[in-house]
């Protein structure tokens, strides 16, 4: 044939894949001649920034509070060793076995909820799975079974993991009203660290009800909309803010790097909030 085809192979050893027979006999291994690989390569370098500051971060177990202001990283506080926080979310839910960073019993939801996320899926299965790495870029992987053999078929909880979001992000919504407090503890006062939280939880928000499952639960599996006028209205509401899920991912990321990066350096004595009032 004028591509190159050959009929389907039946060795169960032969190459599979866009390799396999059967498939157009293409010797380049693509045909692009763009800077395809930039955006993969920019993902992994982003997400990879993410994964060391917040394993520094988490493990440190230091300078995570400054009073009125806690890091989203350690909220809520879970363990016995956390710091005293006045009216702050720290339960002593764990008690005194748990003797490592608190931190790490409470990012294991958030940091579920991203891993599972419809977007990050496609973040890091390009730029680290190279699964496929581009449009019209073949993978290098001999044989694919996509989300339905462990561990990817893991993913499937993504929905479960959306309801504890919802319960973290209205937690860091209890810290940021917090943050209208002085360094002691009196209400009416805002500093540099209150605006900060405000922006952090604002893209939390709107990353977490801009999710899929959550624009699937609204109005997923409404058959008729003209009965739930309501409900269609919070669905079209969620369906804009979907469209804009990838720039809230990375916006939300960053914005939680910076509440917690912010906390780190008032907490360890780097410079005073500024307060405002």
């Amino acid at each position: 044939m004028a591509t190159g085809t050959e009929p389907p192979s039946t060795d169960p050893h032969s190459p599979s894949g866009v390799r396999g027979a059967g498939r157009a006999a293409i010797a380049a291994p693509h045909l692009r001649t763009d800077r395809w690989w930039l955006a993969p390569a920019a993902t992994a370098a982003g997400l990879l920034a993410f994964i060391v500051y917040s394993t520094w971060r988490a493990f440190a177990n230091a300078d995570y509070y400054a009073a009125p202001y806690v890091s989203p990283f350690y909220s809520p506080c879970l363990a016995q060793n956390c710091r005293p926080m006045h009216a702050g979310p720290n339960t002593d839910l764990f008690g005194g076995w748990w003797g490592i960073s608190p931190a790490i019993i409470i990012l294991i939801f958030p940091l579920g909820f991203r891993l599972t996320c419809y977007y990050y899926r496609k973040a890091y299965y390009r730029g680290f799975w190279a699964s496929p790495p581009a449009c019209a870029v073949a993978e290098p992987h001999r044989k694919y079974t996509g989300e339905t053999r462990f561990p990817l078929i893991l993913q499937n909880v993504h929905r479960y993991f959306f309801y504890a979001a919802i319960v973290v992000a209205g937690i860091l919504t209890y810290d940021t009203v917090l943050s209208f407090r002085d360094e002691h503890y009196a209400w009416g006062h805002m500093g540099l660290g209150t605006l900060v939280f405000l922006l952090n939880i604002t893209l939390i928000w709107a990353y977490t009800i801009s999710c899929h499952s959550c624009r699937h639960i609204v109005g997923g599996k409404l058959k008729h909309f003209s009965r739930h006028p309501v409900r269609y209205r919070a669905w079209q509401f969620v369906g804009r803010l979907n469209a804009r899920h990838m720039l809230l991912a990375w916006a939300s990321l960053v914005s939680v790097a910076l509440a917690d990066f912010y906390v780190y350096l008032v907490a360890s004595g780097v410079f005073d909030d500024p307060r405002f009032f």
